[in-house]
């Protein structure tokens, strides 16, 4: 097995919080924040799909909106242009998960980059707003490909980018459907376990006040069935933090 040079990070739900839009949201709609961002990022992340499926191609910006337009029309909701350009545009200053940044700061000296489902402009935005611009080497959207994970074309981006080898390269993420298409293509993949089975299980043990955070979390928390468990896994970005120097010793014996 190759030695793992590089590790490549997922960023929306990773290293940077989908959640943070609940805000502009219930201050838009109010009363229906959190209703509106699981079903917004729930339909965002279909859209991808569907149009990966269907060889159908907008970039994540497009996507991003008529997901929204969906979420909205659910409720029955019409509203003005300049406040969906508003929401749109809260996916460009999402914030960073605190463990994210304990992360970065550890582990400066790593080769780290990003891919993502993001566009060029929306990655570019996204880690000028965090601050973070100098800690990854590359911002590798897969619109160089013209599809969306976990089309095995979204991952070849980031051996095309990088210069490596699929086991040369570690995806970190937190999305189960990530974690299968990486590892099907594969890369070595580390799984980031925001929410494990046990804390998801607590949160359901009432079926009574399932929620659309619970439904969600259900939703998007866990690993597919049909994706195979990854190389590692971690609770944290700073537990990964904490491990990444034995993981490359591992590899580098």
């Amino acid at each position: 097995m190759p030695s793992i040079k590089a590790f490549v990070f997922d960023a929306y739900g990773t290293l940077f919080d989908t959640y943070a839009v609940a805000a502009a949201v219930e201050h838009a709609f109010p009363g229906r924040g959190d209703y509106l961002t699981h079903v917004w990022r729930q339909k965002q992340l279909e859209y991808s799909w569907h149009r990966a499926a269907m060889g159908f191609y907008e970039d994540f910006a497009v996507v991003t909106r008529e997901a929204l337009l969906y979420a909205l029309a659910t409720t029955g909701v019409k509203a003005a242009e300049d406040v969906i350009d508003r929401l749109v545009s809260a996916f460009d200053r999402l914030a960073l998960f605190p463990d994210a940044a304990l992360m970065l700061d550890t582990l400066s000296g790593y080769r780290m980059a990003i891919l993502s489902n993001g566009s060029p402009e929306m990655l570019q935005a996204l880690v000028r707003h965090a601050g973070v611009e100098s800690r990854f080497e590359r911002l590798i959207s897969v619109d160089a490909r013209r599809t969306f994970k976990p089309h095995p074309d979204a991952y070849r981006c980031a051996v095309d980018a990088l210069g490596l080898a699929p086991a040369e390269i570690v995806l970190v993420s937190s999305n189960g459907f990530d974690i299968a298409g990486a590892r099907r293509f594969g890369l070595r993949t580390l799984r980031i376990e925001r929410v494990s089975a046990s804390a998801l299980g607590a949160v359901l043990a009432d079926p009574q006040h399932v929620d659309a955070r619970a439904m969600f979390m259900a939703l998007r928390s866990q690993l597919e069935s049909h994706g195979g468990i990854p190389d590692y896994t971690c609770m944290s970005l700073q537990e990964f933090a904490v491990l990444a120097p034995s993981i490359l010793a591992e590899s580098n014996p």
